[in-house]
């Protein structure tokens, strides 16, 4: 099951609602507003990303400018309660399954959690288009 994780506010996080209702995907959303997420959540998301805290936090919120602390030298056990305990450090929207993260809308990519035959079939539309 994909998981959707959002804020009500967030402009991303309603791109990537309507782009999974536009393409059949189920989900299942949550605010992590009103529904914050437990530490056990956040090493979950954190085991799915590339970079590690660089994938989830956001540097532009206000409370990451409010704390003033360089979260490379954090322990892990120190980041997951930081989080836990600040909600908007976490960049949304967060859609993810058992294997893909992403953190963020973006339209390209995104598509990964397309199923294969239709990427597939849309690779094989272009790829005509292109030779027409």
């Amino acid at each position: 099951m994909l998981n959707l994780y959002v804020a009500p506010s967030s402009a991303s996080s309603r791109k990537a609602r309507a782009w999974l209702k536009a393409h059949n995907i189920s989900f299942k959303e949550r605010n992590i507003n009103s529904n914050p997420l437990n530490a056990d959540e956040v090493k979950q998301i954190l085991r799915l990303t590339e970079n590690g805290s660089e994938d989830i936090i956001s540097t532009r919120s206000k409370i990451f400018k409010k704390l003033n602390i360089d979260f490379d030298s954090l322990s892990l056990s120190k980041l997951v309660d930081l989080v836990v305990k600040y909600p908007d450090l976490i960049k949304r929207p967060i859609v993810f399954d058992n294997k893909r993260l992403e953190v963020g809308y973006n339209e390209e990519e995104i598509r990964r959690f397309l199923p294969r035959s239709i990427r597939e079939t849309e690779l094989k539309e272009l790829e005509s288009q292109l030779e027409a």
